[in-house]
């Protein structure tokens, strides 16, 4: 769908005003007006003032959402279902190399999102897709529509899958039953349906952002209480407990028994089971750079949280984002490093699994899954607005907001992911795949070229060290795309892939 040129001239306006449809979905006419009251008009005069100099200003839209708000949201953006596989991956890796690549992805993330800003800052757009269309015309904007929609299902799909795996043995120990039975209730594609058109579609068909800011801190806050939950585990199960049980079949009510057992023995195999890895490298390795690559995808929500902000600058916006990475990258590493030495070798690619082997009936994991439930259940909207923005911006790009296209998109992805999920058949496979494609573009490749197009050769020529700088992450983004791709695809082929689905 081609745009005349002279339509990309009038988008394109010094001082930052779209058309219509370039307007952020999330906004109603009562903005507008908004917008034009004197009284704002007045601060909104102040605010441009101490900048006209500047780069251009969006002065088609007013934010309303606070700092400390806008680190919840894009915060709950990047803290995704990730941090239950990252104890797996650091049993693949090693602690020491666990650390050095989750540093590099936080680093790199930071910096990317430094990329974006300065591209959105020259032109004045804050979507994503504009930015592509901006740097590449319609092959841009629609291959970014595409990488975001492919990572954003890839996400939701991974936290209905939790919903999935999880809410059943959730509902068994509270009815406390010993085996699962065969009633709908037990059934997970019966719960995922029935959590996606109950709580999932009312929320995703709020017409702004800002508002879920409230539910982003409560996930949050229950992000925060699976990570206390896991360290306390730490010193609760002993670990000759763990390999004790993970060579133990049958009647878990024994533990107390099996944790005497281990320890008048003290078999040495416990002993060097009970010894972390610092440098791993085997075929399960080849997962772990795509699950840390999508643990701290969040580029998306930047430029839409970006555009609901208060008083929004660059500077403003990149301390958002430095402070939201930087809180993640505590937790992960922590829940990771908790979780891992734990179980060691033994730790499953979903973590609170392996806490049911030793003992189904704990209330405290009981507790930490209802709030990991409560976490992703929340989270599935947020991730569902810059999807339904990309398909916007794809296939009805000038046209005024309409209610029965925001409901049936919202409707129609539901609908999409539930089927994948439903027919999946693991959690790793969704992670590998779609973190070894789509995020690498959304992380690396996409900001870097986007930002070399849209950045003006006057401002910075093309053998500028920024320039290059950009070039060179692209390659790495590009690299580590192949690379794990191709790692991922021989491990299929040769079959020797467990994919930690043993649960």
């Amino acid at each position: 769908m081609e745009i005349p040129r002279q339509t990309e001239m009038v988008e394109l306006v010094p001082n930052g005003k779209h058309l219509e449809g370039l307007l952020p979905v999330g906004m109603s006419a009562t903005d507008t007006q908004r917008a034009e009251d004197p009284q704002h008009r007045a601060e909104g005069k102040g605010f441009l003032e101490k900048s006209s100099s500047m780069t251009p200003h969006f002065t088609d839209f007013e934010g309303k959402t606070s700092f400390g708000m806008s680190v919840f949201n894009l915060s709950n953006a990047i803290m995704g279902s990730g941090i239950l596989g990252l104890a797996y991956a650091m049993a693949n890796t090693g602690i020491i190399l666990f650390l050095f690549l989750l540093t590099a992805v936080a680093l790199l993330s930071s910096y990317s999102i430094h990329l974006l800003l300065k591209s959105s800052g020259i032109v004045g757009i804050r979507a994503y897709e504009q930015l592509g269309y901006r740097a590449f015309g319609t092959p841009g904007k629609l291959a970014a529509a595409l990488a975001i929609t492919l990572q954003n299902i890839g996400a939701m799909s991974s936290y209905l899958y939790i919903i999935k795996s999880e809410l059943p043995l959730v509902i068994q120990t509270f009815l406390n039953l010993e085996k699962p039975t065969s009633a709908w209730y037990m059934d997970g594609n019966y719960l995922v349906i029935l959590v996606s058109v109950t709580i999932i579609l009312p929320l995703a068909l709020m017409r702004q952002l800002g508002y879920l800011g409230y539910s982003s801190g409560f996930s949050l806050s229950c992000m925060v209480f699976f990570l206390i939950a896991v360290i306390y585990k730490k010193f609760q199960v002993p670990c000759s407990l763990a390999h004790d049980l993970a060579n133990a079949t049958g009647n878990f009510s024994h533990t107390v028994v099996l944790e005497e057992k281990a320890q008048q023995q003290g078999e040495p195999e416990a002993a060097a089971f009970c010894t972390p890895n610092y440098f791993t490298l085997n075929s399960q390795t080849a997962y772990t750079i795509p699950i840390m690559a999508f643990a701290f995808v969040c580029h998306p929500e930047v430029l839409p949280i970006y555009t609901e902000l208060k008083d929004p600058s660059k500077k403003k916006m990149q301390h958002i984002s430095n402070l939201s990475i930087a809180v993640m990258y505590v937790m992960y590493f922590l829940a990771a490093l908790f979780g891992y030495l734990t179980f060691y070798d033994r730790v499953e690619s979903e973590l609170l699994h392996t806490y049911s082997k030793v003992d189904p009936f704990d209330v405290l994991i009981l507790c930490v899954r209802v709030a990991v439930l409560i976490a992703v259940t929340l989270t599935v909207p947020i991730v569902l607005f810059p999807v339904r923005r990309a398909i916007q911006q794809m296939l009805f790009q000038n046209q005024e907001f309409s209610w029965l296209r925001h409901v049936l998109i919202a409707t129609g992805l539901l609908t999409c992911i539930n089927l994948l999920v439903i027919f999946a058949p693991n959690i790793l496979g969704i992670f590998g795949i779609i973190g070894a494609t789509s995020a690498p573009c959304l992380i690396f490749i996409f900001p870097a070229i986007f930002y070399f197009r849209i950045m003006p050769t006057e401002k910075e020529p093309a053998r500028s060290t920024p320039k290059i700088l950009a070039l060179c992450f692209a390659a790495v983004g590009f690299l580590l795309m192949t690379m794990s791709l191709s790692f991922i695809i021989t491990d299929w082929v040769s079959g020797t892939s467990h994919h930690g689905g043993n649960h």
